[in-house]
Formats: structure tokens, C-alpha cells, sequence
């Protein structure tokens, strides 16, 4: 055996170095593996990109206080409103990767890569897929002053006044303008577009009686229409909703082929800790398993859809591949 000037042997400054490679690699270990395990240590934010009173901003406010409970930390709901739900995109892009800023979003989400030439951020890349949440059908409504009460109703009315009907949106190339966009093409009506910040806007001046059509999803629309403010005439999806059964689809309507459906899922930065990712997921999953949760949902014209992280993203790059076909067929152009 050989040893060094200090008499240490060979096999000794071996044994030292392992001991020590193995200590930086536990301390390495600790220090990634903590915080997912302490994971959140404070309060987290849970930023939605439209204004209160639309439906992503209600689901969130079912989910946020559960996860709070099971957490022990507040979630806060941080409305971002504006641009078709693009700045709340871009500003949870560019936060820490550190699990404390979420996005929920919609299918929104998905068209802005076939609407914008630039954006400032990947719609799939730029974030960690954490799950699906929810899905809703869209609801074609009237105000009360409009006399119809059917589609085929709603198409002549469109037919005989051409450029006289206006409908309302969340926003320029949110998924409420492109149902509308795609009933307006299928039906070959003449019916103008009016862009607002968020749904909660649009039913502003949609039950003042300043426009006369909206498309929104149906959580945020299910209390106007029970009260009464406005009138539903049929449902986006392929069935009929439990939450308003009397009222037909689209294409039981006579309008073959339409079917739009909202979707809601939670995205971190990406780089996000895949554990704190996998947590997120399970705590999220676990929420939307509770009875009240569910009941809440359903009341608000939503059913709790839960994904694997991996099953998200792969949904969430197929949505954008079709949102951009659709856009593209359909020339839908953002000024």
C-alpha cells in the first residue's frame, strides 16, 4: 500500500472522498427533496385572467379555499383580466418556478398560438401541466327583449336583420368569441362582434340590453339565465346539460357538426420541482373528490375532470394544434 506525505494510504484518501461525495450528494438530496415535502410554507397565488363573475373565476373560488384548508396556507385568487387571458399567461411565465404562482386557465389558452403571430410565452412549453380541472359547455343566450326562443328562431331573426345583432365576449379570440365566430359561419348569419374584459363585463351590458347574444361558458351563465335576465336557446356541447335539461344542443337545433366545449386546468411556471408538480396534481385531485366540491361544480353547469400532468400537456398540445386549424379554416383574424 502507498501513502502520502501525511501517511494517509491510498485506500484511506479514497474512503475519504466517497464519505465526503456522499455527503454532498445527501445534502444535494435535502435540499431538492425538501421543499416539495414542506411544500406550501406559505401563501400561494392562484392567478385567474379574467375579471370575478366569469366561469374560470368561479371554479377557482370553489377549489382555492379547499386547498387552503388542506394546506394550511391561503390561496389567494389574483384576477389578471385582459387580452384574452395573455397577461396572466405571461406573467405566470415569467414567476419563480417555485410552485407559489398557478395559473388557471381555459381553452383559451389554447387558440393564442393560432391568433397572435408572437407571443411572449409557449402556450405548452413555457409552463408545467399540472391537470385538468373541469369541462362546461358553452350556452347560446338571448336577451329577454329578442323574440326568439330557438335557434332556428335566432337564425331567421339574423337573416331578416344582417348586421343588426350583437354578441358579446370575454374578450378578442377567447373561446366565447370563436363559438360565436364558428355559429355565425355555420349558420351563415351576420351578427357583430363586441369584445369585452371578461365575461362578468359582457353580462353587464348583455343584461342592460346593449348587446343582444352571448356564448359564455355555462357556469358563469347558469345564475342570469335561472333569474330569469336572459334566455338560453341551446347548449355548445354533443348532450344536453343536466343543469338546464330542457334546453337543446345546438345540433339538435339543426346545426350539424357544432359542438364547442370549455375546458379549466392548472399550469405552474415552467421548471416548476416535478414533486411539488405531482403534489399539486394530488391535492388538486383530492379536492375535486369531495361531495360539496362536486355539488358545487355541478350547480354551476361544471363537471370536475381530473388528468395526470402528463395527460394534460398532451391534451393541452392537441388543443392548440386544433384551435389553430380551426382558426385558420375558419380566417379568423385579431386586429
Amino acid at each position: 500500500m502507498h501513502y502520502n506525505k501525511q501517511g494517509v494510504g491510498e485506500r484511506g484518501v479514497r474512503n475519504s472522498c466517497t464519505a465526503r461525495l456522499g455527503l454532498f450528494v445527501a445534502l444535494f438530496m435535502a435540499a431538492v427533496i425538501a421543499p416539495a415535502q414542506n411544500y406550501p410554507t406559505r401563501p400561494v397565488r392562484l392567478i385567474v385572467g379574467f375579471p370575478p363573475g366569469g366561469a374560470v373565476d368561479l371554479l377557482a373560488r370553489i377549489t382555492a379555499p379547499k386547498l387552503g384548508e388542506k394546506w394550511g396556507q391561503q390561496v389567494v385568487v389574483d384576477n389578471r383580466p385582459g387580452a384574452g387571458s395573455r397577461i396572466a399567461a405571461e406573467i405566470t411565465a415569467k414567476a419563480a418556478a417555485d410552485g407559489y404562482t398557478l395559473l388557471m386557465i381555459t381553452s383559451s389558452h389554447a387558440v393564442g398560438a393560432g391568433l397572435y403571430g408572437k407571443l411572449a410565452y409557449h402556450p405548452v412549453d413555457s409552463f408545467a401541466a399540472v391537470t385538468l380541472v373541469g369541462s362546461t359547455p358553452l350556452v347560446v343566450l338571448v336577451h329577454p327583449s329578442v323574440p326568439v326562443k330557438s335557434v332556428k328562431e335566432l337564425v331567421a331573426l339574423a337573416k331578416a336583420r344582417p348586421g343588426q345583432l350583437n354578441f358579446g365576449s370575454s374578450g378578442t379570440g377567447g373561446i366565447t368569441h370563436l363559438a360565436g365566430e364558428l355559429f355565425r359561419g355555420m349558420t351563415g348569419i351576420n351578427i357583430v362582434h363586441v369584445p369585452y374584459k371578461g365575461t362578468g363585463q359582457a353580462f353587464t351590458d348583455f343584461i342592460a340590453g346593449q348587446v343582444e347574444l352571448m356564448f359564455p361558458a355555462l357556469p358563469g351563465a347558469l345564475p342570469h339565465v335561472k333569474a330569469g335576465r336572459v334566455r338560453a336557446v341551446a347548449m355548445s356541447s354533443a348532450k344536453r346539460s343536466p343543469a338546464l335539461p330542457e334546453v337543446p344542443t345546438v345540433v339538435e337545433a339543426g346545426v350539424a357538426g357544432y359542438e364547442v366545449t370549455n375546458w379549466y386546468g392548472l399550469l405552474a411556471p415552467a421548471g416548476t420541482d416535478r414533486k411539488i408538480v405531482e403534489r399539486l396534481h394530488d391535492e388538486f385531485a383530492a379536492v375535486l373528490r369531495v361531495s360539496d366540491v362536486a355539488e358545487a361544480f355541478a350547480r354551476a353547469g361544471a363537471e370536475p375532470v381530473s388528468s395526470t400532468p402528463r395527460e394534460f400537456e398532451t391534451y393541452l398540445r392537441s388543443e392548440v394544434a386544433r384551435w389553430t386549424k380551426v382558426i385558420k379554416e375558419a380566417g379568423v383574424k385579431v386586429e
